[in-house]
């Protein structure tokens, strides 16, 4: 599934004889971060997740009896909503009449119309798309099963904006929010607030149709309402939200955007649905099927397996990637030195969302800066692989890297690279870069990080 471009043979260090290990730390890190990935693959979770016998679709611990609806449609969209589509038509059959899903990954999925967006950066596809899946969610009625899959990615292809916001504008505030470095919960306040699908409005559009959330999830919090902006779930956040991220951030906001908002903050437009204010969300059940810590886990278990002790950190790792990277290294020194927090052979697995502050006019992600950044202070006998697990990471094609303490010969054109945020180029150039062979890998729950480590004197 991964492999780096190019050798980085200088990385490679040999495992003494009685080492508990069976592999090097570069070598586990690899390994992990597959497993991980395959792990959360739809495929998988949807196998183990959603049967049928019978007339009864089963669902998690919910189950539906299909003969007992006129309709059942398929909606929703996100990178990997394409292949869970196709899965659900075999699953549901002769009881399917059709639906529509909105992918940068299309996939055959009849009778689903299936509609090729784009993504991070939304454009009239994605617009046309959503407000098809709107229009059909508008003819459900009480006599429809929906079930909506919702994936990474579905906040930029599930964009149906708000009368007067025009497709350039849609894409130059999304493209502001994506390099401000704010967290996905504020980016996300600004997108509900301009769009007529986000912030629990297609729950709204499906009333009162028997509705099924089918979740993966790409957040650090786990919520379905932050998960492609949360059109199922009611929100909490105001259009008075929006304006403030946009203030805090200093985003170049076009007008149309920017009067919307504060017609909203005004109290001239209604709010988007919340818990408290709205019946919307009376026929609708949220089913996170794969989060973060479903490729932790396997991702643990696969370090185990080669020797090395894991230990997941969090699910939730957050804010600017570089800073992030340091305390990673922080925590490898500390193994070295004081077998704390605890002794190596071992391995530290992180999931969550890191930032990256744009500042300069390179090419890379947050998972190639957090490795770059890593890989200047990185102690010896450690290996560092972080990747975002749909396979692509920021606007690049790659996934993002693995290093060593070998794979930076040249700290201070390392850190010339970090200030232009220009992390692909030296990584390509060091050939740390990971790639996914198959391209988009179909499954898409956040970062993924693997920071192994052996002892200092290995």
């Amino acid at each position: 599934m991964f492999e780096q471009r190019g050798q980085d043979g200088a990385d490679a260090i040999q495992i003494p004889s009685g080492t508990p290990v069976s592999a090097t730390p570069k070598e586990c890190a690899m390994a992990a971060v597959t497993a991980g990935v395959n792990a959360a693959h739809p495929k998988q979770v949807l196998s183990e997740m959603i049967t049928r016998e019978g007339d009864t679709l089963s669902i998690a611990n919910n189950q539906y009896d299909l003969s007992e609806y006129q309709e059942v449609v398929i909606l929703g969209g996100g990178n990997a909503a394409g292949g869970i589509a196709r899965y659900l038509t075999t699953i549901i059959d002769d009881y399917l009449t059709g639906g529509v899903i909105i992918t940068d990954n299309p996939v055959d999925a009849d009778p689903i119309t299936v509609i090729t967006g784009t993504h991070p950066l939304p454009t009239n596809s994605n617009i046309s798309g959503a407000k098809q899946i709107r229009s059909c969610a508008r003819n459900c009625d009480d006599n429809t099963l929906a079930l909506v899959v919702i994936t990474g990615g579905g906040s930029a292809l599930l964009s149906a904006p708000i009368a007067g916001i025009d497709e350039p504008a849609l894409r130059k505030v999304t493209q502001e929010l994506i390099q401000c470095g704010a967290p996905i919960d504020r980016i996300n306040a600004v997108r509900k607030h301009i769009s007529t699908i986000k912030g629990g409005q297609l729950s709204r559009a499906l009333t009162p149709a028997q509705t099924v959330g089918l979740i993966f999830s790409d957040v650090t919090s786990g919520d379905p309402s932050v998960v492609a902006s949360g059109p199922l779930s009611p929100d909490s956040t105001t259009y008075a939200d929006a304006l403030t991220t946009l203030g805090e951030f200093a985003i170049d906001t076009p007008e149309s955007v920017r009067m919307h908002l504060q017609r909203g903050a005004d109290g001239k437009i209604d709010e988007t649905p919340s818990k408290q204010s709205s019946s919307a969300f009376d026929s609708t059940t949220t089913i996170i099927l794969a989060d973060g810590m479903t490729a932790l886990d396997a991702a643990a278990n696969r370090c185990s397996d080669l020797g090395y002790e894991p230990l997941i950190l969090s699910s939730s790792i957050r804010g600017e990637a570089r800073e992030a990277a340091k305390t990673h290294v922080a925590i490898a020194e500390e193994i070295q030195r004081n077998k704390i927090p605890i002794d190596s052979p071992a391995a530290v697995l992180a999931g969550g969302e890191t930032t990256v502050t744009v500042t300069g006019d390179g090419a890379g992600g947050p998972n190639q800066e957090f490795a770059l950044a890593a890989a200047i202070e990185l102690p010896p006998n450690t290996a560092v692989c972080a990747v975002d697990t749909d396979g692509f990471d920021g606007p690049t094609d790659a996934a993002g890297a693995t290093v060593t303490a070998a794979s930076i010969n040249e700290p201070s054109a390392a850190r010339a690279a970090l200030d232009a945020n220009n992390a692909y180029s030296f990584l390509d150039n060091h050939a740390t870069l990971m790639m996914s062979t198959d391209g988009a890998t179909g499954t898409n729950v956040n970062d993924l990080r693997v920071l192994t480590v052996l002892t200092e004197d290995t």
